[in-house]
């Protein structure tokens, strides 16, 4: 659809590129931004020519990026793409504003926004990107092209995972289902550690069951235990799987499957939801000022009930 609005000089004046976070919107929103003004092509990046190679290293001087601070877009975000955008563009066909988490604009910024969005000025076009667009004003989207992006088929996102950045058969079928499909979660994560790190919290979770009194050794930190808790998710998401007959290709942690196989005769599924519902609670407290030592202290107990 980008493709065919660049050849058909078509481009809106402003987008929303909406969907789940980690998809690769914002990735997206940058391939857009060198397409509409790369020299060697004519509806797509070539990613080679000075123009493409200034935007991939966040140096083109027409091409801008408003992130906000703290997690807030503020006015003066806005008012400084407000004194660039009327300017006519220095180097490029297009200037071109993303303004990734959209929905982080407050009252005040998203009015300023709308008043250019009202009047957009010739040579630009402004792309939002949000995971929650509802949170957006309903002027700010009415004025909106909307582009929705969906998860990429797990098997498909796996195959990219091998052919395209050579990850093994283990590491890109883990990565495909634990991200669910969000290719932009996937490659933030394959350079990372991440298939080292889950393994590791499985081992001191397994470990931990021939132990005196241990507990479940995770991060002490909220951003480590959102994902400490979300690889123990999948683990049991898996023993489920396993109890309900469902093939072994489809577990998360595949390469794992004999363990889990094993351990799926430990638990009865009134234990599992048990387990379920724990972790989903964990999951919502971290972010509310909970005890850290306190909630990673019941892991165990709770997670070793069978």
């Amino acid at each position: 659809m980008l493709r065919r609005a660049i050849q058909e000089d078509s481009v809106a004046k402003a987008y929303l590129f909406s969907g789940p976070e980690g998809i690769g919107k914002r990735r997206a929103a940058l391939e857009f931004a060198k397409a509409v003004n790369c020299r060697d092509n004519d509806a797509d990046s070539c990613g080679e020519c000075g123009c493409c190679l200034k935007i991939d290293n966040n140096r083109h001087p027409d091409v801008r990026l408003i992130e906000g601070e703290s997690g807030t877009i503020r006015i003066d975000d806005i008012r400084q793409m407000q004194r660039e955008i009327n300017l006519r563009p220095y180097d490029a066909q297009l200037k071109v504003y993303i303004i990734d988490n959209a929905h982080n604009l407050n009252a005040e910024s998203s009015n300023a926004l709308l008043k250019t969005l009202e009047e957009p000025p010739a040579h630009s076009v402004i792309v939002l990107v949000s995971s929650k667009p509802s949170l957006l004003f309903k002027t700010v989207i009415s004025r909106c092209q909307i582009v929705r992006f969906y998860p990429l088929g797990r098997d498909r996102l796996e195959g990219i995972l091998k052919s395209e950045y050579g990850l093994d058969v283990s590491r890109a079928h883990f990565l495909s289902y634990f991200c669910e499909g969000r290719i932009g979660d996937a490659l933030r994560l394959k350079d990372a550690g991440f298939y080292q790190e889950k393994n590791r919290v499985i081992d001191d979770f397994l470990t931990s069951r021939h132990s005196v009194a241990p507990a479940v050794s995770v991060s002490q930190t909220r951003e480590g235990l959102h994902r400490d808790i979300n690889i123990l998710i999948g683990w049991f998401r898996d023993i489920c799987f396993l109890k309900t007959g469902m093939a072994g290709e489809e577990l998360i942690n595949f390469d794992r499957r004999n363990e889990l196989a094993m351990m799926a005769q430990d638990y009865t599924q009134e234990q599992l939801s048990g387990i379920f519902d724990f972790l989903s609670e964990a999951h919502l407290r971290i972010d509310q000022n909970v005890n850290l030592k306190l909630l990673t202290s019941n892991l165990k107990a709770e997670l070793w009930k069978g």
